[in-house]
């Protein structure tokens, strides 16, 4: 049997979109296989439709399988181009700086807010 590789939420970035790839078959009643890229190849290409989303005809939603380099274990790493908002958040007697960071090769409705000291 050949180990697939899955991907997984790490730390607090939210998930991130790839694609768009073509469904090739239901295999279940919420269960899809995809036509994975071949630098792809290790990536199980089932998905739960929760894990879809439906391709809207917008280049600007389009990220390149090149643009993102991808480690062994899967693990890419998100580079920050600029923050875009400073707050403090308050936690009962604890204030929290952060910050809303526009990431590389992402638009801006995925910025993420974070902890700024986490940022440095």
């Amino acid at each position: 049997m050949e180990e697939r590789l899955r991907f997984r939420k790490k730390g607090q970035l939210s998930p991130r979109f790839i694609g768009p790839y073509e469904v090739i078959k239901r295999v279940g009643t919420i269960v899809y296989r995809l036509a994975l890229l071949p630098e792809l190849d290790k990536i199980h290409n089932v998905f739960y439709v929760s894990m879809l989303r439906r391709y809207r005809s917008d280049l600007s939603h389009v990220i390149s399988a090149e643009k993102i380099v991808m480690h062994l274990d899967l693990i890419y790493e998100e580079e920050p181009v600029r923050i875009l908002a400073r707050e403090i958040k308050e936690l009962r007697n604890k204030q929290i700086p952060i910050v809303k960071v526009l990431w590389r090769h992402h638009n801006m409705e995925e910025a993420t807010w974070e902890n700024e000291e986490m940022m440095r």
